[in-house]
């Protein structure tokens, strides 16, 4: 029996101390819990450190964002997170110095952390200029979902440039926000992963070494990088298997993720990718920032609802959206609504809230 302690997720000696003797095998296993009191509770009651762990080898027990249920706590191994970082440093070229600007309560920003460590170092953090300034050594890098790579393009590009690598991740990104950064001049790796296989392991569509790729039902993913399983021991692994909730295709042997089997809209008949309509969308001079959405409609059971941010100065009425939209995939991809935000509503590890948006009052 291992034990499992809940450590406050706040970047600084406290927690990294933590990390580093759950790796080492020297301390218990930690479990990152938000400063958020009743964000706190609710991880802690669903996975239960107190229990201990029956499995010794478990060192990291990862929540995932529970956003639309009860949190599911990831049991993450030393070697699985090692063989992790090891691939991923082969396929950016070697060791690097890191900015954190992903929360460490979720895979992403712990990777970060854990990258950095096995570099002899930790991670830059504050503002994302001022930690990009601090950074030293041949080889920098960061970690940073769609949503805030949109917003650093607007306030800080330049520290943007100054990257050997920016990970893209935790979301698709839509093509036409790839296309502004790359014009900018910074250097996307857009990556595909998830907590239960140590982050990401597939970096621009061709999966990291000993990363295997199978498209079916479902894109499956295996490998010495997948975790053990839950916490609460809920199928979706197969040895070093881990089944996931996506949907994709491998053009020219890259795996493109078309978005999750359970965000597909079925709307008459008809099933939406959200993914295709936020890439339209964004495409359109008036977006900066564009979610999509299904919410239940009487007579065609769903319907599709696109939540825009607008560029200053600038308007999208429904029916220039359906046009934008259908002109690419057809009308029955066409938003049947149109909600326009001053900004899209985030859960803690940056993804968009998808249940906030459905629960949107047209």
């Amino acid at each position: 029996m291992r034990p499992l302690l809940a450590v406050e997720a706040v970047p600084g000696p406290v927690f990294y101390d933590a990390v580093r003797a759950a790796l080492a095998g020297t301390g218990p296993a930690v479990l990152p819990v938000s400063s958020d009191p009743a964000e706190r509770a609710r991880v802690v009651a669903a996975v239960r450190p107190d229990d201990g762990l029956d499995d010794e080898e478990v060192c990291l027990v990862v929540p995932t964002s529970g956003s639309t249920g009860t949190p599911k706590g990831v049991l993450l191994t030393a070697a699985c997170l090692t063989a992790s970082g090891q691939a991923a440093v082969e396929r950016l070229g070697g060791p690097g110095a890191w900015t954190l600007a992903l929360p460490v309560t979720h895979i992403g920003g712990l990777q970060v952390l854990l990258r950095s460590l096995a570099a002899g170092a930790e991670p830059e953090t504050g503002t994302f200029a001022d930690a990009t300034a601090r950074l030293e050594g041949p080889r920098r890098f960061t970690s940073l979902v769609p949503t805030q790579l949109t917003r650093l393009l607007a306030n800080a590009p330049d520290a943007l440039a100054v990257y050997d690598a920016v990970l893209l991740g935790g979301a698709a990104a839509p093509p036409a926000l790839l296309d502004r950064a790359r014009s900018a001049g910074v250097r996307i790796v857009t990556t595909y992963g998830m907590s239960e296989t140590s982050g990401g392991c597939v970096y621009d569509g061709v999966p990291l070494a000993g990363v295997k790729v199978e498209v079916g039902k479902r894109v499956a993913l295996s490998g010495a990088v997948v975790a053990r399983g839950y916490r609460s021991g809920e199928a979706g692994f197969d040895g070093d298997r881990f089944t996931t909730s996506d949907v994709g295709e491998l053009r020219d042997g890259r795996l493109v993720v078309l978005g999750r089997a359970d965000d597909l809209v079925v709307t008459g008949g008809e099933k939406v990718a959200p993914a295709a309509v936020e890439a339209a969308l964004a495409e359109h001079p008036s977006v900066a920032e564009v979610a999509v959405v299904g919410v239940p409609d009487a007579e065609w059971g769903a319907r599709v609802r696109a939540v825009v941010v607008l560029h200053p100065g600038t308007a999208l009425t429904l029916e220039q959206a359906r046009d934008h939209v259908g002109e690419r995939w057809g009308r029955v991809s066409a938003p049947r609504e149109l909600c326009v935000l001053d900004s899209l509503p985030l859960l803690a590890g940056g993804k968009v809230d998808r249940g906030a948006l459905r629960a949107l009052e047209p």
